[in-house]
């Protein structure tokens, strides 16, 4: 179905972008959470991977206001973004996973938070678990304490108050002002169009994961900031897509993390890569091995 372009006349402020990958009920739970705060200035672009003829029309029919975009292949979560953004026409753009809901007006309140500071590129919203709990979506960028000390790590569990865990996330329950932070997750992302377009868009070699970190790393280079807003944001019912696929889903983050390093390493990146290498596939083993125990790999 192709995209349906804004009326002559009508200015958008902000695209929200959605990659579906088929978690068409979660979709539509988002979409729902959206209804309330559409306006003449908005617009929501879905790019439908793998598409469910059926499950789409019928997505279509219940959103009208939607543009769906449907693919037949797969080719990955920054594919699925940047096509998302040749069909909008918003100064801003807001990347949020179909399987969110959206816990107020986050599209304008981003957007204007971002008008106001002419300096920042990108913009994540808090982002919470549906148990109520605060998801670590605002890090600094990886380095070497990133695989033990990251997101789900053994360490971050046990004692998420050590200064490894600490310096890689940012996203903690007393946080209420807006901090410059290194990248926001992908999940809930607001970012300028000028920006995205001017370090060209999303890097499509990131088949899903680190794409975000990626992009918030170019824009950094570029002379842009990135900064974490909790005073808005979203409940993520995290990994739906990712369940459908877990081995395909842990080889790719595994992957992605290596072209990470490999990219952005510097100079020492080509000396140490095999071990970077060997390091992070004995890890994706492990998390392999422990998938009948109901784990996953996220980071």
């Amino acid at each position: 179905m192709p995209p349906e372009h804004a009326p002559v006349g009508r200015s958008i402020l902000v695209s929200i972008l959605i990659v579906n990958y088929r978690t068409y009920e979660e979709l539509a739970s988002c979409l729902d959470s959206l209804r309330p705060f559409l306006a003449d200035d908005l617009e929501v672009i879905v790019v439908d991977h793998a598409s469910d003829p059926v499950a789409a029309a019928h997505l279509v029919r219940r959103f009208p206001w939607i543009q769906l975009i449907a693919v037949n292949s797969n080719p990955g979560f920054a594919a699925g973004v940047n096509l998302c953004a040749r069909a909008a026409a918003g100064r801003h753009f807001l990347l949020l996973n179909p399987d969110c809901v959206v816990d107020g007006d986050v599209a304008h309140a981003l957007a204007a938070w971002l008008e106001q500071h002419v300096r920042v590129a990108a913009a994540g919203g808090l982002v919470r678990q549906p148990d109520g709990s605060i998801q670590a979506s605002a890090r600094r960028f990886p380095n070497l304490t990133t695989g033990f000390a990251g997101r789900t790590s053994w360490l971050s569990r046990v004692w998420p108050a050590n200064p490894w865990t600490r310096r890689n996330l940012l996203a903690r329950e007393d946080q209420r002002d807006p901090v410059e932070v290194d990248w926001v997750s992908g999940a809930c992302m607001m970012v300028r169009r000028d920006a995205f377009e001017h370090v060209g868009g999303m890097d499509e070699q990131f088949f899903l994961y680190w794409e975000d970190a990626d992009l918030c790393f170019r824009l950094r280079r570029a002379g842009w900031l990135t900064v974490y807003n909790p005073a808005v944001g979203i409940t993520h019912f995290t990994g739906h897509s990712s369940a459908l696929a877990r081995k395909q889903s842990l080889i790719a983050f595994h992957r992605s993390a290596f072209r990470y390093f490999f990219k952005h390493g510097g100079r020492l990146s080509r000396l140490v890569s095999p071990l970077v290498f060997l390091g992070l596939y004995a890890r994706m083993f492990l998390k392999l091995a422990t998938l009948k125990f109901g784990r996953t790999g996220a980071r």
